[in-house]
């Protein structure tokens, strides 16, 4: 099981720039109490503390952030009870992204859907155990489609080339985490990135461009990281979300969702960039009204 990691920061700074309205956070978890929330026994990891939902609303009042997206924390397994615990306190203004298997039937798609889910998301990262076999994702997949889901997908970006042929044929919209967990100190033309390029290159592939501080080899604040979320804003503007990760599992250094929040004016330079990046292409995706 990985080791726990440090707690997050309960007061992020102000972050300098000013978030435009209906911004959107497309990426953060939930540790609610234990008391009400159970882990689950076969948790690939245990978080060092309690991350709930008010403290993640605090903390987007901090930022500025309007709407959110909870995407179901590893230690809870395949209950997704804790992320639909938030999203009901909120109905509005909040979606999520649910972690099942890929046999999941359709009652319970549209059962979850009913509850503010919009999506499923499968690991393909050593240390969160073995997924499903990106074939069984596909074969799930046409059910996604009956109810306007799509896939999430985690992966270690040595591994983006190896699942892109499958990831092509995907009938419903792809969202790539975290900038494809890309190694930054290589550089964007790297082997893994242009990877992640081409596959890009798919009009219903998007990419997170968050986890700045997973890709980079560097300390606060993480410049290796921002030529590739520049990239990927630049030449996929429409396809592009923005999420903080909060708060910021298995890390060994915890950052201020503050100073992650700011990256978003160098990923994003322009107005009418941060526009799409954070409101128009999350209320597209998720279903968030006009």
């Amino acid at each position: 099981m990985a080791q726990p990691t440090p707690s997050y920061k309960a007061q992020p700074r102000k972050p300098r720039l000013a978030l435009p309205p209906g911004a959107c956070d497309t990426h953060f978890h939930v540790w609610a109490p234990q008391s009400r929330f159970p882990f689950a026994p076969d948790r690939s990891y245990t978080p060092p503390c309690e991350a709930p939902k008010e403290a993640l609303f605090a903390m987007h009042r901090q930022l500025g952030v309007q709407r959110g997206v909870v995407v179901q924390s590893a230690p809870y397994g395949f209950d997704n009870s804790a992320a639909a615990d938030l999203i009901a306190a909120r109905p509005r203004d909040y979606r999520g992204v649910a972690l099942l298997r890929a046999s999941t039937p359709l009652a319970e798609l549209k059962r979850l859907n009913a509850q503010g889910f919009r999506g499923v998301r499968f690991h393909y990262m050593d240390h969160l155990g073995a997924g499903d076999p990106i074939d069984a994702v596909l074969a799930m997949a046409p059910r996604l489609a009956d109810i306007g889901w799509h896939l999430q997908i985690h992966m270690a970006g040595a591994r983006i080339a190896e699942l892109t042929p499958a990831l092509k044929r995907s009938p419903v919209p792809v969202v790539i985490d975290h900038m494809g967990r890309v190694d930054a100190s290589r550089g964007v033309e790297s082997g893994e990135f242009q990877a992640l390029l081409t596959l890009m290159q798919a009009k219903h592939v998007w990419a997170k461009v968050s986890g700045a501080e997973r890709i980079s080899r560097e300390s606060t604040p993480w410049r290796d990281a921002v030529p590739f979320g520049r990239k990927l804003v630049a030449e996929f503007g429409d396809r592009t979300l923005w999420g903080t990760d909060w708060p910021h599992p298995n890390l060994a250094a915890v950052p201020d969702d503050g100073e992650l929040a700011d990256l978003i004016g160098e990923y994003a330079p322009s107005e009418a960039e941060r526009q799409r990046l954070l409101v128009a292409n999350p209320q597209r995706l998720y279903g968030f009204e006009a």
